[in-house]
């Protein structure tokens, strides 16, 4: 009674625009099951529409796309101490680095494929304080450097042009010993903004799925369609409490829909009357509190819907950035959240 329809010729639009305006080689971000999309059918779409790389945070996401048949360049970046790295040398996964320990595990595999996280302003991981001890290392397995930046959503803000010119500094000191590796920093905020930032590669994500982290002008094309079934509707009259809490009242008789979703499924619970669904082309704004399982929408006292009828959550009137609107969040986190146990379809 829900599901989630994913466009993979959108997606591939998206990603060979973004490609051709960037002019460098694309790695496309298919972490965290692809922003909520599927991890390996918009992995082999984004492979499809060209891209270099494939990018993922975590190591048994490389492992599953492995596993699913795909042999295009993949980063795993975000690598504690102790992981199974000899597997992933074998299965010629390229491993992020941002610690000593981390570093000299890898580093002693015969084959490793290093790309160190360097420090430039984000405060997060990256090489900071071990620098200079890395620096002292046996390098020839580092093929890659990148770092992160803190507010390409923001391209005036000077602390860009900051985290530039200290990525520049560490990579200079890696040329002077010897080592001559991939640079990548832009995300997709950079790439869209700052030519600059692109470097040797870029890596993209949220645009591929046809949002944007600088605005709905940027025009791509939207990839995630939600819909719902209506568990029941049923008349209200006026001011009759909805949901736990009864934080809401009806203002007026009218016809209440249950739509058949809840926070279990990624709706958040925090999602005010800013959201809703669409049934017919006609908007229903969510009234009252999200429940695990389901939440209310006011349809009006003229709807023609019915138990048993779909509606849209996610698409039509209501998109990502209405949701995110609601919940007082982004985008990204609105797509992310959207739970396992919804069924996925892919079209085209």
């Amino acid at each position: 009674m829900r599901e989630i329809i994913i466009d993979l010729k959108a997606l591939k639009d998206n990603l060979k625009r973004i490609k051709s305006e960037a002019n460098v080689p694309v790695m496309a971000i298919v972490k965290a099951d692809a922003y909520g999309h599927g991890l390996i059918p918009c992995a082999k779409a984004a492979i499809e529409a060209g891209a270099d790389y494939l990018g993922v945070a975590l190591l048994e996401e490389a492992v599953a796309l492995r596993e699913a048949g795909i042999n295009a360049p993949i980063l795993a970046w975000l690598n504690p101490p102790g992981l199974e790295f000899e597997s992933a040398v074998r299965l010629n996964i390229d491993l992020g680095v941002s610690s000593i320990a981390a570093f000299d595990e890898i580093n002693s595999i015969p084959g490793a494929r290093i790309h160190l996280k360097v420090e430039t302003g984000m405060g997060r991981n990256g090489f900071s304080n071990e620098w200079v001890e890395l620096l002292n290392r046996e390098l020839n397995k580092v093929v890659g450097v990148m770092t992160h930046l803190a507010r390409a959503d923001e391209p005036s803000e000077i602390q860009n042009q900051e985290q530039l010119k200290n990525f520049d500094v560490r990579v200079a000191e890696l040329h002077a010993k010897g080592v001559k590796p991939i640079r990548h920093i832009s995300n997709t905020a950079a790439t869209l903004s700052n030519a600059a930032a692109r470097y040797d590669m870029v890596r993209v994500g949220i645009a591929m799925y046809g949002l944007s982290p600088l605005g709905r002008n940027e025009n791509f094309k939207p990839v995630m369609k939600v819909r719902a079934k209506l568990v029941l509707v049923k008349e209200l009259p006026a001011g009759h409490p909805i949901g736990y809490g009864a934080t809401v009242k009806t203002d007026r008789e009218t016809k209440i829909g249950i739509v058949g979703m809840g926070y279990a499924d990624g709706i958040p619970r925090n999602a005010s009357n800013v959201a809703g669904v669409t049934f017919n082309g006609e908007s229903a704004p969510l009234i009252g509190r999200v429940s695990m399982d389901q939440f209310a929408v006011d349809l009006g006292p003229n709807s023609k819907a019915k138990s048993g009828d779909w509606v849209t959550v996610i698409g039509e009137n209501f998109d990502a950035y209405d949701w995110a609107k609601a919940c007082q969040t982004i985008h990204y986190e609105i797509t992310t959240r959207m739970a396992p146990r919804i069924k996925r379809s892919y079209e085209n």
